[in-house]
């Protein structure tokens, strides 16, 4: 490196945004992901062992993949090669896999290549690095946002070790708000910044596990908030919702207002009003509820409050719930308003609850033994002890229907299921009624 390199990269160093030039330096200083690199977990020990196989770092952005892979080049005294999968190409890899021959051959130093968003390199990119990965002239370790087990080549995936980082937890974020605007030396320690409550309690709010999202929110609000007449920059809860692009809606998650808002949700989704379940859905993602915690929600609701008035109803619940979690917000929004509309809109019945609950009831307070003609007569010695003797197939009889007893002695003449006269239970209503009489 000569001078000019060298104070090209000082000055980039010192002009780098507040979330990378806070990154940790070493395991000590990492926030969060305690399940993972906790002192007694496998990743800390081979990390400061210096023994790594190869990694997959999958989670959502602002979760720390980066930032672990800094502090293994930081620890490590295998040489650190680091390429970025948007912009790399194969003359990019051939040029690390030379280099990581050369280094093991006439130093015997292992090399690690960092590949950051690696579902982005195709097949045959993929493919390249296998035989390399497999006698071990690269240590790969790569981060994604995207599940993995899609997106990366499974050759790749069967000889490394994969490891889920979770968004980061609201009290994580606030300690990293805390050490961002206090830091003299990588932070905005220097001008003499304070950050109010409410202000730091809205931040790591917000960035929903993010770290990097409130970072960038305290510096911008830092650089651009005047003094005040006591000579400091204040971070109101005004600035920092102006920061981090989003108004202040008073929704707190653990709050009266967070139960106050789902209870509205869900009544409003059982009271057949289409209109307020879609305002209140909106109001929890505006405030940054998570979105798998408001599709429980909707499929809860299509199976208590929608049953089998509209038996698709718990179909599309699922399915929302299913293509949120591969898709993600923004576009997720659209698939929860699907899913809200049709639950709200649909005949209602709550008659699955009524019969499950009241069959838990008997269960509970009746001693009751399974019909004999009902019993198992396959198992071993059944047969002769009588179990399945009378049981009639009911698709040996006309409309496939026999009137046997299917329900013990002591509870034959209980009714658990009542089907409504709403939507096709409806129809269920008027075929058991034709069953029964």
């Amino acid at each position: 490196m000569d001078l000019f390199d060298y104070m090209r990269a000082n000055t980039m160093k010192q002009e780098a945004p507040l979330a990378s030039r806070l990154r940790p330096r070493t395991l000590d200083e990492v926030v969060g992901q305690q399940e993972i690199i906790g002192k007694d977990r496998l990743l800390y020990r081979a990390i400061q062992a210096d023994k790594l196989s190869s990694l997959i770092f999958y989670g959502p952005p602002g979760t720390g993949k980066t930032t672990l892979a800094k502090v293994i080049a930081n620890t490590t005294s295998a040489e650190f090669t680091q390429i970025n999968a948007t912009v790399a190409g194969k003359k990019d890899m051939e040029e690390v896999v030379k280099a990581a021959k050369d280094n093991r051959g006439m130093y015997g130093k292992k090399t690690i290549l960092f590949v950051d968003e690696i579902h982005r390199f195709n097949k045959g990119q993929q493919d390249y690095l296998l035989p390399f990965v497999e006698d071990g002239t690269l240590i790969l370790i790569g981060a994604t946002t995207e599940n993995p087990y899609f997106e990366v080549n499974s050759a790749l995936l069967s000889r490394s070790v994969i490891f889920e980082l979770k968004p980061l937890q609201k009290e994580d974020i606030r300690t990293l708000i805390e050490r961002a605007v206090s830091d003299n030396e990588r932070g905005m320690g220097s001008y003499d910044a304070v950050i109010e409550e409410d202000a730091k309690e809205f931040l790591a709010d917000m960035a929903d596990g993010d770290a990097r999202a409130a970072l960038n929110a305290v510096e911008l609000g830092i650089l651009t908030t005047a003094r005040s007449a006591d000579g400091k920059i204040h971070i109101t809860l005004d600035v920092a919702s102006e920061c981090i692009q989003k108004r202040v809606v008073r929704y707190d998650k653990t709050g009266d207002n967070h139960y106050d808002t789902i209870s509205a949700f869900i009544k409003s989704m059982r009271g057949s009003d289409p209109d307020a379940a879609v305002y209140y859905l909106a109001r929890m993602l505006y405030a940054g509820e998570s979105v798998t915690f408001i599709a429980r929600r909707i499929m809860i609701c299509a199976s208590e409050d929608v049953g089998n008035a509209d038996p698709q109803a718990l179909q599309v619940a699922v399915a929302a719930a299913q293509a949120v979690e591969r898709v993600g917000m923004p576009e997720a929004q659209i698939i929860l308003s699907q899913a809200v509309l049709y639950v709200a809109s649909a005949p209602k019945s709550n008659a699955a609850v009524n019969a499950i609950s009241e069959a838990m009831e008997a269960v509970r307070t009746t001693k009751a033994t399974v019909p004999v003609h009902l019993m198992d007569a396959h198992y071993k010695g059944a047969a002769k002890l009588g179990h399945g003797a009378g049981y009639e197939y009911a698709h040996d009889f006309p409309k496939h229907f026999s009137r046997q007893q299917y329900l013990p002695d002591e509870i034959k003449d209980r009714v658990f299921y009542r089907p409504s006269d709403n939507g096709y239970e409806k129809q269920i209503r008027e075929y058991m009624k034709w069953l029964r009489e």
